[in-house]
């Protein structure tokens, strides 16, 4: 923050001229809003050093900020010294930037590269609730990390193999008479995904068939004839059969298309892909030299374990009897490929839900094992499920919340509010569709945003597009409320530099402001964008208290009102750039 380095640079000097001691380790917090102050400087840290009581310290250092005028006044709360700033240092701040439109990203780009995945979904169905808080949370820490200076690529592995692709396509030749996602107008994700749930009806009246003529339940469910063709079919894929590798080309191509409709709907993206297909042979070189080093062993199966237990976890399966691959193998392959392909990388961030928190714990223990140094800059960005009030998800039985029903509903839910409200008269057709889309795609984005990823949600549509309250449609009518007020002006703002007393209302906005960049960097060490979504709601409740309390166009003062109108600016500037940092955007009008 700019004012806290000021603030910051003062009190080094302050304790080398007044007490002959150099540091820089100095902690500084915002001020608790029951005292009086802007900056606090936490005086217990120094106590020790100083062998003085904190009161003491807190005084002279007080004292000494005074006669540089960097404060104006100060209190001393147990061992807590509550500086008040001079009106001079926010008004030098909000003149340094009042015109960067960019405010708060870093303009230096570190030489190191993050790699983030995200989305990462199966080619047997549509994407759903779930792997929107995946693509959110993903693409918005992407966004914050090239916002604090990081070089980031996005990414994604696709679950392109296995049995549940097959069921798809068995089912698919079995009932479809040859239609394709053209024919039926259907889109190609959901298309596919519709015969893999037939699959499953087809598979659960078999095995009730079964164990009506005798088969016990466990049996039943091994041998059902759909399951047993769509196994063959799996062994038929893995041995390179022509006819099912050009079925599951053509059916996977049918996803792919579905799945790139609903990531520009959401407006996510990425700048490489892998392939499970390409990538689950990958890993088997590492564990075979990890047997030879002693990393490994092998049981007398012939099946290789990594033994975890001296880091309190238990043994760890990483080639199967039979010498095939499991996850975990082609998770280290794929880690190590990722690194040779941008020799650039420093850290990876893997989003992934928490219910593979201890498969991440083990994959960079056995990666740390083997050797790869980077294996220590690698983060598992965790978070808990999204439900529904209608209950939980299950997408073999078709009662997924499909992310495409998911988005039109919220953009349906916005125009029926805009509607009633009645706001937008006078807009085309176009326009209107623009905003609807804006604000009820803003409205899923921030719910979910808003919460500490590690927690679950409960979300409620009706309730996240909502104009009052933390939710996005507040913010972006905060926005519009300041676009027309900068519409409204019918005189030259000035370009003088604005000198005169702050109002407490327009100093907080300036300190909100200030912290924007602390606040992204903040977000980027912790891999948390709800800090970032909270900043903006509070900024936004800030502004709406400086909007009601203190006239803008309708000051006495031309001065006055150039300042208020330019401060309103740089706030629209910071809604708006914060907001991008979420994949949220923002309209002049609602």
């Amino acid at each position: 923050m700019y004012i806290q380095k000021i603030i910051r640079k003062n009190i080094e000097n302050a304790l080398n001229e007044v007490f002959r001691y150099k540091t820089k380790n100095i902690e500084l917090q915002q001020t608790k809003k029951e005292f009086d102050g802007d900056i606090t400087l936490v005086v217990f840290p120094l106590v020790k050093e100083l062998k003085m009581n904190p009161k003491e310290i807190a005084e002279k250092v007080g004292d000494y900020l005074i006669e540089t005028n960097s404060v104006v006044s100060f209190n001393i709360v147990s061992g807590f010294l509550n500086l008040s700033i001079s009106d001079k240092y926010y008004l030098d701040f909000f003149n340094s930037i009042k015109y960067n439109s960019d405010y708060g990203y870093s303009n230096i780009v570190s030489e190191d590269a993050v790699m983030v995945e995200y989305s990462s979904p199966n080619t047997n169905k549509p994407l759903h609730l779930g792997h929107i808080r995946n693509n959110l949370l993903g693409y918005s820490m992407s966004e914050i990390y090239k916002a604090s200076g990081k070089k980031v690529y996005k990414t994604q592995i696709i679950n392109d193999r296995g049995i549940h692709i097959c069921k798809s396509m068995i089912a698919w030749l079995d009932f479809s008479n040859g239609e394709t996602p053209k024919s039926t107008n259907i889109k190609g994700d959901k298309f596919v995904g519709d015969y893999y749930i037939k699959f499953d009806k087809v598979y659960k009246k078999e095995v009730e068939e079964l164990i009506k003529n005798g088969s016990s339940e466990e049996v039943a469910k091994q041998n059902s004839p759909i399951l047993l063709r769509a196994k063959e079919m799996l062994i038929r894929w893995e041995s390179g059969d022509k006819e099912v590798v050009e079925l599951w080309k053509k059916m996977n191509s049918w996803v792919y298309e579905g799945f790139e409709e609903t990531y520009k709907n959401l407006g996510v993206d990425f700048d490489s892909y892998y392939y499970e297909s390409d990538t689950y042979l990958l890993g088997k070189e590492f564990i075979l030299s990890g047997l030879e080093s002693g990393v490994f062993y092998k049981k007398d199966d012939g099946s290789v374990w990594c033994d975890l237990s001296d880091e309190g976890l238990d043994e760890k399966i990483v080639l199967r009897a039979d010498g095939t691959a499991v996850y975990m193998t082609q998770d280290i392959g794929t880690a190590v490929q990722r690194v040779k392909d941008y020799p650039d990388i420093n850290s990876m961030v893997y989003t992934v839900g928490n219910e593979q928190d201890y498969h991440f714990k083990v994959l960079f223990l056995i990666l740390k094992k083997l050797g790869f140094s980077w294996c220590e800059n690698l983060f598992h960005l965790s978070y808990g499920m999204v439900d529904l009030p209608s209950g939980k998800m299950k997408s073999r039985e078709g009662t997924v919340v499909d992310a495409d029903d998911l988005m039109e509903e919220m953009i349906r839910t916005a125009k029926e509010i805009s509607q009633k409200l009645g706001k937008l008269d006078g807009l085309s057709d176009d326009e209107k569709n623009k905003v609807y889309k804006t604000v009820g795609l803003g409205a899923l984005k921030y719910y979910i945003l808003k919460v500490d990823p590690k927690k679950r949600i409960l979300f409620d549509p009706k309730e996240s597009v909502d104009f009052q309250g933390n939710t996005a449609s507040f913010i972006q009518y905060s926005y519009a409320r300041i676009q027309s007020i900068l519409m409204g002006i019918n005189f030259d703002i000035s370009k003088n530099k604005y000198n005169q007393k702050l109002e407490k209302k327009e100093k907080e906005l300036i300190k909100q402001i200030d912290s924007f960049p602390s606040i992204i960097h903040s977000a980027a060490s912790s891999n948390n964008p709800a800090l970032v979504a909270n900043y903006v709601y509070d900024l936004v409740k800030i502004f709406n208290s400086f909007y009601q309390s203190l006239p803008i166009l309708k000051s006495a003062f031309d001065d006055k009102k150039s300042f208020r109108v330019e401060l309103s600016k740089l706030v629209g500037i910071t809604i708006k750039n914060a907001l991008s940092l979420l994949g949220i955007d923002v309209v002049n009008r609602m």
